[in-house]
C-alpha cells in the first residue's frame, strides 16, 4: 500500500443544486400567497423585472405565442451565451412577460365585496350594554375594569379580592358591580368558573330547581360519563329525571364569549387550484391570478441596446435579464406541475367528488408520481400547503392523499371513507342499546371492511365520537 501526497486528475459525476434549480423548486412548492410575497421582493432585487399595473385585456393565443418566444430564449440559455442587445433589435423582443387572459378592471372600479367588515369583540359588546347601565362614576370604572379583565371566553380571570384591594374597596362593592355585569348578554358572561357559569344560564332559562343546582355543583364530571345512575342514586329522583336535566345541562353554553370575534381570529385562505364540473368534466383552474404581473422594464431593454457590450452595464442587466427569464420560466413550469399533479388526483377520486367522502379511494404519491411522470419529491411540493376549491367544499390537496384498507373487492377504501361509514352507522343506532366497538367491526366486516376493534376506536375518538357507555341514553 502507498503511502504519500500528490495530484491526480480524476473524472466524477455529481449532482449539484445551483442556485437555478434551487430557485425553481421554492417556487414550486410556495403557496399562492407565498408565492405572491417572493414575486414582491423579486422585483426589489431586480430591477430589470416590473409590475404590469393595468394588464391589458389579451387572448390566450397572444399569450402562448409570448410563452413560446420565452421557451425558444430559454434553449438558447444552454447552448450559448446570448447577446441581448442584439437579439432585441433583431426580433423587436418588447414583452417578455408572465400574463394570463383576465378581465379588463379598472383601479377606480370598487365594490363592497372587497372589503372585509369588522367584527364586535366580547369588550366592545359589553361596553356598548355598559352605558345602559344607571350607576355611580366609581362602580362604572370597576365595572369597566372588570369587563376588560374578562378573557376570550368571557370568564373573568381576576379575583374579586384584587380588585377591591386596586380601586380600595370592599369585596362586597366588587361583588355587587360583577353581579351586574353577570345580567348582560351573553348569558353566563362574567362568570368566574364553569359552574358559575352554568348556574347563571340556569336562573336566567328559569331551570334552577334544587335537583339542578346539585348535579351541576358536584356532578358534572359524572354527566360527562353519563354516568346516570350514580347521580339518581345521590340527588334522589330517577334515572329519567337525570337525562332530562343532563340534556338541558348540554345545550347551555360553556363558553359563552367564544361567539364573539376577534382580530386574531380572522383566517383567509385562499385557493391554489379552483376545480369546476362543466358539461360533465372537470376543470382545473390554478389559481396564479393573484400574484403580480411581471414584465421587461423597457427603460432597462433600451438601456441594454444602447450601452457598450463590454461595459460593466451590459454585463450587469445581462445577468440580469437571464434571472429575470428564468424566474418567469419556473413560474410557467409550476404551474404546469400543479395542474398536471391536481388533473390526475381529480382523475382518480371523481366517485369522491360524485358521490361523496365513501367513495374516497386510497392514494399514494407514487401512484400519482409515476401518472405525471415525476418525482415523488415533486408531487410532494406540488402538494404542500396547497387547497383546492371543489364543487364539494374547500380541501387541502393533501386530503386526497390518505391511507386505509383493502376492501372486498381488491380496491383500497380510504379512511376518511370508513369514519364516514362509522359516522353513519352511529347515527342510526339504537340510543338505548348503542352499538360496542366489537359491534361496529362485524357491521363493516359485513360491508367488506376488514379492520381490527382498535382501529375502529382510533377512528371514533379521531371523530369526536364517545364510546358505547358514554352514547346509551337511559
Amino acid at each position: 500500500m502507498k503511502l504519500g501526497y500528490e495530484l491526480t486528475i480524476e473524472q466524477t459525476q455529481k449532482l449539484v443544486m445551483t442556485p437555478e434549480l434551487i430557485q425553481a423548486i421554492q417556487i414550486l412548492q410556495f403557496s399562492t400567497q407565498e408565492l405572491e410575497t417572493y414575486l414582491e421582493e423579486q422585483l426589489l432585487a431586480n430591477p430589470i423585472l416590473e409590475k404590469v399595473e393595468k394588464p391589458e385585456t389579451t387572448e390566450i393565443s397572444d399569450s402562448e405565442e409570448s410563452f413560446a418566444k420565452i421557451e425558444e430564449s430559454f434553449e438558447k440559455i444552454h447552448e450559448k451565451e446570448i447577446d441581448w442587445a442584439e437579439h432585441f433589435k433583431e426580433r423587436e423582443y418588447d414583452d417578455i412577460s408572465y400574463k394570463q387572459w383576465q378581465y379588463n378592471t379598472e383601479k377606480s372600479d370598487y365594490s363592497y365585496e372587497q372589503f372585509v367588515s369588522s367584527d364586535i369583540t366580547l369588550t366592545d359588546h359589553m361596553m356598548l350594554q355598559l352605558q345602559l347601565v344607571s350607576m355611580g362614576p366609581g362602580c362604572k370604572q370597576v365595572a369597566k375594569y372588570l369587563i376588560e379583565s374578562l378573557n376570550e371566553n368571557g370568564y373573568l380571570t381576576l379575583s374579586l379580592e384584587e380588585v377591591a384591594e386596586l380601586f380600595g374597596i370592599s369585596v362586597e362593592k366588587v361583588l355587587k358591580v360583577l353581579k351586574i355585569i353577570q345580567g348582560f348578554d351573553p348569558v353566563g358572561v362574567g362568570a368566574r368558573n364553569l359552574v358559575e357559569c352554568l348556574l347563571i344560564q340556569m336562573a336566567y332559562y328559569g331551570d334552577d330547581t334544587p335537583e339542578t343546582c346539585e348535579i351541576i355543583e358536584n356532578h358534572l364530571e359524572d354527566i360527562a360519563a353519563n354516568r346516570m345512575t350514580n347521580i339518581a342514586k345521590a340527588v334522589g329522583i330517577s334515572i329519567k329525571e337525570v337525562q332530562e336535566i343532563s340534556d338541558i345541562i348540554r345545550t347551555l353554553e360553556p363558553k359563552p364569549g367564544r361567539q364573539f370575534g376577534s382580530a386574531n381570529d380572522n383566517r383567509y385562505i385562499v385557493p391554489d387550484v379552483t376545480v369546476e364540473k362543466v358539461d360533465g368534466e372537470y376543470l382545473i383552474i390554478v389559481n396564479d391570478t393573484t400574484a403580480p404581473r411581471l414584465n421587461i422594464s423597457p427603460f432597462y431593454r433600451k438601456m441594454l441596446i444602447e450601452a457598450d457590450k463590454e461595459s460593466n452595464i451590459s454585463t450587469f442587466l445581462t445577468g440580469r435579464l437571464n434571472s429575470a427569464l428564468w424566474l418567469i420560466k419556473s413560474i410557467e413550469q409550476r404551474r404546469q406541475t400543479i395542474y398536471n399533479v391536481v388533473k390526475a388526483v381529480v382523475q382518480y377520486q371523481e366517485d369522491f367528488f360524485e358521490q361523496g367522502t365513501k367513495y374516497l379511494k386510497t392514494l399514494t404519491l407514487k401512484q400519482i408520481a409515476d401518472e405525471v411522470g415525476v418525482h415523488e419529491s415533486t408531487v410532494s411540493r406540488s402538494i404542500n400547503g396547497k387547497y383546492m376549491q371543489t364543487p364539494r367544499g374547500l380541501y387541502e390537496i393533501k386530503y386526497f392523499f390518505t391511507s386505509g384498507v383493502a376492501g372486498s373487492d381488491g380496491l383500497g377504501i380510504a379512511s376518511e371513507s370508513i369514519k364516514t361509514i362509522i359516522k353513519e352507522i352511529v347515527d342510526c343506532e339504537d340510543p338505548k342499546a348503542p352499538y360496542s366497538d366489537q359491534a361496529l367491526v362485524n357491521i363493516l366486516e359485513k360491508k367488506g371492511i376488514d379492520i381490527s376493534r382498535r382501529t375502529v376506536a382510533k377512528y371514533r375518538d379521531e371523530m369526536n365520537l364517545p364510546s358505547s357507555s358514554k352514547r346509551k341514553r337511559f
